[in-house]
């Protein structure tokens, strides 16, 4: 456990303030900008996705326009994006949550 002293005197844990920063994400396609600031949102918000059952650490996020396909390292601190994908919507299923009411 890494230790350090703030400005007043008194000791922190360094790996406390690790999780507190936002993932770094690494891109390894040229995804646009859009793509990357939803992903962060989504990450930022502590969103975990789903994980693949064949691959460990690797996981599908669901954002609003695109689905993201991510590797988080073990450390938790960085982020691999591999994919993104714009989701699929059914027009069917739109139009049904649109014509009835909320219950």
């Amino acid at each position: 456990m890494s230790v350090f002293y703030d400005a007043r005197g008194g000791v922190k844990d360094m790996e406390m303030n690790l999780h507190k920063l936002p993932p770094v994400i690494e891109d390894l396609r040229d995804h646009s900008q859009e793509q990357l600031k939803e992903l962060r949102l989504l990450l930022n918000a502590g969103l975990d996705g789903r994980p693949d059952a064949r691959r460990p650490g690797f996981f599908e996020l669901d954002g609003v326009e695109n689905v993201y396909y991510i590797f988080r390292y073990p450390t938790g601190h960085k982020v691999l994006l591999l994919a993104a994908w714009q989701r699929e919507v059914d027009p069917v299923a739109e139009m049904v949550a649109y014509a009835r009411p909320a219950a």
